[in-house]
C-alpha cells in the first residue's frame, strides 16, 4: 500500500514532542528491510503501527503538525526500499479483523493479508476471491493498486470502503469513487488511506471454491518464485485494446530480450518468468534497481514500448 505525503520537514524536533504526538508506539532508526518481499533497503527516521482506525488518523495529523513526510505500507511485497532508507515516518496498516455482513457481504481489516481473506471467504461458502489465491500482499494495498490475476479484480467485489484523508477525517465511499482501472486507482492521487473494507460475493459449495483455489495456488507455485525474495510482477502489462486480453505481456516483451540470463550483483531475472527480479541472498536495492533499468531499456531498444513499474520506489536512488 503506497500513500506518501512530501511536506517540508521541519529539522531537529525533539523526541519527546514526537512521542507525546504520536504516542509511546513511535520507533526511530526503524529498519525496513525486514518489512518488505525483497528483505532490502535501508531504514526508516520515524516507524509507526497503526493497529486501529484512530491510530491512522493519530499518525496523519501528527505528521501534518510537525511536517513530516509519510509513507503508508501494507505487508511491503510491492516495494523496493532504497539502501540510503527513507528519511520521513513509516505508518505500517496493521488494522485486522474479518467478519461476514448480510448473507454474502464480509467486512475486512486493511491490514488484513489478501491470502487470509481468500480462506475466510473459502471456509464460508463465499466465492469470487479465488483469483486472489497466491497473491502476495494485504487488503488495502490491493484495494489501493486494484491488485488482480486470472481475469479478477479486487475494485469488482467493493461495495464501501473507510478512508483517512490527509487531514486525518476519517470517510466512506462507494466504489464508483475509487475509479478502479488497471492496477490502478483515484486512491493513488487523493493521497487517502484505506482502513477498511466491505465486499459482496456469492454462495456456492465450500469444496468447490477450495479446489479452483488449490488449482490457481498450483499455478502459481509452478510460474512464480513462492519462496523466493521478491515482488511477484516488476513491470505492468501494457494496456492494447488491439490483444487476446487487451494487454500486451510485459513478460513475453522481456522474454524475447533475453532477460532471463541477466543479473546485476545479487539480483537475477526468475529462470522461469522473465518480468520478475529476485533477491538471490546478497543483493542490494541498487542491484534490482539496476537491474530493472537495463530491462526497460533493452525492452524500449527493440519494441519501442516504456515500461512502467508495479514496484513501487521509496527513498533515493
Amino acid at each position: 500500500m503506497k500513500v506518501v505525503e512530501q511536506l517540508s520537514v521541519s529539522p531537529n524536533i525533539p523526541k519527546s514532542a514526537l512521542i507525546a504526538a504520536f504516542g509511546p508506539g513511535l520507533e526511530f532508526e526503524k529498519g525496513l528491510a525486514q518489512f518488505t518481499s525483497f528483505k532490502t533497503g535501508g531504514a526508516a527516521k520515524y516507524f509507526f503501527l497503526a493497529r486501529t482506525i484512530d491510530d491512522v488518523v493519530q499518525s496523519v495529523q501528527a505528521a501534518r503538525k510537525f511536517a513530516l513526510p509519510y509513507f503508508i505500507l501494507g505487508d511491503g511485497s510491492n516495494l523496493l526500499v532504497s539502501d540510503e532508507g527513507y528519511d520521513g515516518l513509516i505508518v505500517k496498516i496493521d488494522i485486522r479483523g474479518l467478519k461476514i455482513v448480510g448473507e454474502a457481504e464480509i467486512e475486512c481489516g486493511a491490514g488484513e493479508d489478501l491470502m487470509a481473506m481468500v480462506n475466510f471467504t473459502t471456509e464460508n461458502s463465499l466465492t469470487g476471491l479465488e483469483f486472489a489465491s497466491g497473491i502476495w500482499g494485504t487488503v488495502g494495498g490491493a484495494i489501493y493498486g486494484n491488485a488482480g490475476a486470472y481475469g479478477g479484480e479486487i475494485g469488482s467485489l467493493l461495495t464501501e470502503i473507510t478512508l483517512v484523508d490527509k487531514e486525518g477525517n476519517v470517510k466512506t465511499a462507494d466504489p464508483d469513487y475509487c475509479q478502479f482501472s488497471y492496477r490502478n486507482s483515484f486512491l493513488k492521487t487523493s493521497g487517502e488511506i484505506v482502513v477498511k473494507a466491505r465486499f459482496r460475493l456469492k454462495k456456492a459449495n465450500a469444496n468447490q471454491i477450495r479446489q479452483k483455489v488449490d488449482e490457481i495456488l498450483a499455478l502459481r507455485q509452478v510460474r512464480l518464485p513462492v519462496d523466493g525474495l521478491s515482488a511477484g510482477c516488476y513491470f505492468k502489462n501494457i494496456p492494447d485494446p488491439n490483444q487476446k486480453h487487451g494487454k500486451i505481456s510485459a513478460g513475453h516483451l522481456l522474454e524475447q530480450v533475453g532477460a532471463k540470463q541477466l543479473a546485476i550483483g545479487g539480483a537475477k531475472v526468475f529462470e522461469k518468468h522473465a518480468n520478475i527480479i529476485v533477491n538471490t541472498g546478497s543483493a542490494t536495492s541498487e542491484d534490482i534497481h539496476r537491474l530493472a533499468d537495463i530491462l526497460k531499456k533493452k525492452v524500449y531498444e527493440k519494441f519501442g514500448v516504456r515500461l512502467q513499474e508495479e514496484v513501487i520506489q521509496l527513498g533515493k536512488f
